[in-house]
C-alpha cells in the first residue's frame, strides 16, 4: 500500500523523484534481497497509478533471495511448499523497516515461473471518494450503471495513441456507497469500479462526468452519447477528476494466498494506527484554523450566496456535447510521425487543431 500524495507516480519511468517504485527498489537494495538488477529479477507491476493516486492493493512480482532451498516452483510450474515457509525471510517485516512511512508491504506469495503481476491479473478494483454535499446520488447511480459491460472508452481516457490502439475495456461492476466518515454535517461517499483493465485516466474521466451529472449540469444520457463512438467520434474537452481521492483498492489473481507473519501483522496494525492519529491531528489543526477565521455572514446569507453561485454556474455551463473536441488517435499518430521526420511537429499539431475547429 502507499499514500500517493507526495509521489510523482508509481512507475520510476516518470523521470521525477520520488516515485513509489524507486522507494521500493531502494528498500530492496538496502535489505540486499534483490537477485540481480530490475531486468534480471523479471520485475512486473500490476498497475501504473498516476501522481498523487494511492493504493491499498497494488501487486508487484520479482525474484528475491530466499532462505529455503525448496521454496519456489518445480519443473511443472506447481508451487512447492516447504513446512509452510518456516525459516523463510520475513519479507514484510524486513522491507517495511527500510521503507518510508507512506509505503508498506502487506504480504507476499510464491508464484510460478512466468507469472506477471500485470498480465496474470484477472481484474482491478478502484475506489474514488467524494463528499455527498447536494449531489443527486440516484442520477449518478443510474448513469454509472451504463458503464458496466464492454465498451469503447476512448471518450473517457487520456489519449495515448502511441501505445494504445484498442480502447475497448470491460467494466464488471459499479457501485456507490457511503463511508462512516463525516465532517461538518457532510458524509464521505465512494464509487467502487471494477474491471479487467483500465485505460490511462479512465476512472478519473468516468468520475468527472458522473459528478457533473450529480450536480445537475448533465443528464445521464450523456454517458450513452460518449460511449457511442460512431456518434461521438472525438472526446469533448473536460477536466478529469482530481487524483488524490483515487485508490487502487485491489488486484485479483487466481489461487494466490498472500502471507504475513504475526509479528509483521502486529507491526502493520501499530503503524497504521499511528498514521491515522497523525492525520487526525493535522485535521484538528486545520479545524482550529477554520474556527479562528473572521466571523462569516449568517447562514441564510450564506445559503443565498451559494444558490446564486450555483445558478450562475449552471447558466454559464457549456454541456459536454457542445464543447470543442480533442484530437483522435490517428490524428495524433500522424502528427507525431510527421514531427519525427522533420522539426515541424508543433506547427503540424497547431494546424491539425485549427482544421478540426
Amino acid at each position: 500500500m502507499y499514500f500517493g500524495q507526495r509521489f510523482y507516480a508509481f512507475a520510476s519511468e516518470a523521470h521525477m523523484e520520488p516515485t513509489i517504485e524507486s522507494e521500493i527498489f531502494k528498500a530492496f537494495e538496502k535489505t540486499r534481497l534483490l537477485v540481480g538488477d530490475k531486468k534480471e529479477s523479471q520485475y512486473s507491476r500490476c498497475g501504473r497509478t498516476d501522481k498523487g493516486v494511492s493504493s491499498v492493493g497494488q501487486v508487484i512480482a520479482l525474484f528475491l533471495r530466499s532462505n529455503l532451498k525448496g521454496t519456489g516452483v518445480n519443473n511443472s510450474g506447481d508451487i512447492v511448499l516447504e513446512d509452510q515457509y518456516e525459516g523463510e525471510i520475513d519479507y514484510v517485516r524486513v522491507l517495511n523497516r527500510a521503507l518510508p512511512n507512506d509505503i508498506r508491504v502487506l504480504g507476499w506469495c510464491p508464484v510460478p515461473v512466468g507469472f506477471s503481476a500485470r498480465f496474470s491479473c484477472l481484474s482491478r478494483e478502484y475506489k474514488y471518494f467524494f463528499w455527498r454535499e447536494n449531489l443527486n446520488l440516484l442520477d449518478m447511480v443510474s448513469a454509472g450503471r451504463k458503464f458496466v459491460g464492454e465498451h469503447d472508452f476512448r471518450n473517457f481516457c487520456k489519449m495515448d495513441a502511441v501505445n494504445v490502439h484498442n480502447y475497448r475495456r470491460n467494466v464488471t461492476s459499479f457501485e456507490i456507497f457511503p463511508s462512516d466518515v463525516r465532517y461538518d454535517g457532510n458524509q464521505l461517499w465512494a464509487f467502487k469500479i471494477k474491471g479487467t483493465a483500465f485505460l490511462w485516466h479512465q476512472v478519473r474521466c468516468m468520475v468527472s462526468v458522473l459528478l457533473l451529472i450529480g450536480q445537475g449540469l448533465e443528464s445521464a444520457d450523456v454517458i450513452d452519447a460518449l460511449l457511442d463512438t460512431d456518434r461521438t467520434m472525438r472526446k469533448p474537452q473536460y477536466a478529469i477528476a482530481p487524483e488524490l481521492p483515487l485508490v487502487l483498492h485491489s488486484c485479483e489473481f487466481e489461487s494466490l494466498k498472500f502471507i504475513c507473519s504475526a509479528d509483521a501483522r502486529q507491526a502493520l496494525h501499530v503503524h497504521f494506527a499511528n498514521q491515522c492519529r497523525s492525520y487526525q491531528l493535522q485535521a484538528a489543526i486545520f479545524h482550529e484554523a477554520l474556527l479562528s477565521c473572521l466571523p462569516i455572514s449568517s447562514a441564510a446569507e450564506n445559503q443565498s450566496s451559494l444558490n446564486n453561485g450555483t445558478s450562475k454556474k449552471k447558466a454559464s455551463y457549456v454541456r459536454l456535447m457542445s464543447r470543442a473536441t480533442e484530437l483522435t488517435g490517428w490524428i495524433w499518430r500522424s502528427a507525431l510521425l510527421i514531427g519525427k521526420r522533420n522539426k515541424l511537429c508543433l506547427i503540424v499539431r497547431s494546424l491539425v487543431c485549427f482544421l478540426i475547429r
